[in-house]
């Protein structure tokens, strides 16, 4: 089931998406992280996979302080190019440290729910939204127990806001997944946050997924890959089970 609901922050109504398995509840909740892509269907079909494996599935739309949009084409953009020219704008309307901060009425929405299990949540994000996933570990480690990135990007820069720094205040299981050719998560920055949560002790888990380009998850972009996608939900569905269940 979907609902379409409004989350109140500090910057305005932040519009999101709730998906809930079938039955009564309650469930542990997990908060979704979108991608550059924006909020589209391609989303809804992941958020509502997910809620299918027993979760409450948060979906905000993290472009909400650019206002109200159209779904993006998003084959269209990249078969004619002009994914940073159209995208960019919303892109550029949310940062690491905006996200956290709007983490914090997440949290405070899940709390009034009665479908939702506990205190302890997941986390999950692809591309930017990755980034999100694991800052989110790291401001709110009370909170957050299972976080993953998928094709996370700037996980690891010298920005005071990269959520490497974060390392020493995680205390969830960590679980992050780049791929093969990815200008956004090169080797170095690869090594650099394998690094970051090794010194700081965290339990985690850093893959490259051979064979496969940046956004190999979205079956609406070209990098698409299934039988890694497919790896991709298992690593998360075993995650969150450790985690949450």
């Amino acid at each position: 089931m979907r609902e379409d609901i409004s989350i109140r922050t500090g910057y305005g109504d932040c519009r999101s998406f709730i998906f809930t398995p079938d039955g009564s509840g309650p469930w542990p909740a997990i908060i979704l992280f979108m991608d550059g892509g924006g909020i589209r269907p391609i989303l809804f079909a992941m958020a509502e996979r997910l809620a299918g494996y027993g979760y409450v599935v948060l979906l905000p739309d993290m472009f909400y302080r650019a206002g109200v949009y159209l779904p993006f084409d998003v084959p269209h953009l990249f078969a004619t190019g002009t994914v940073r020219d159209v995208i960019g704008p919303y892109s550029a309307t949310i940062d690491n440290a905006l996200a956290a901060e709007d983490t914090a009425f997440f949290l405070q929405y899940l709390d009034t729910r009665e479908d939702v299990a506990g205190p302890n949540i997941g986390t999950v994000g692809y591309c930017g939204g990755g980034a999100w996933s694991l800052t989110a570990a790291g401001r709110y480690p009370s909170r957050v127990v299972a976080s993953a990135s998928f094709h996370g990007t700037n996980l690891a820069t010298e920005s005071p806001m990269s959520p490497h720094w974060l390392a020493p205040y995680m205390k969830g299981e960590i679980y992050v997944a780049g791929a093969a050719e990815d200008k956004g998560y090169p080797p170095e920055m690869a090594a650099r946050l394998e690094q970051a949560l090794s010194a700081a002790g965290i339990d985690h888990r850093c893959e490259i997924y051979e064979g496969t380009r940046h956004a190999w998850t979205m079956p609406d972009v070209p990098a698409y890959d299934p039988i890694a996608a497919e790896r991709h939900w298992h690593e998360l569905s075993l995650l969150m089970k450790r985690k949450l269940s």
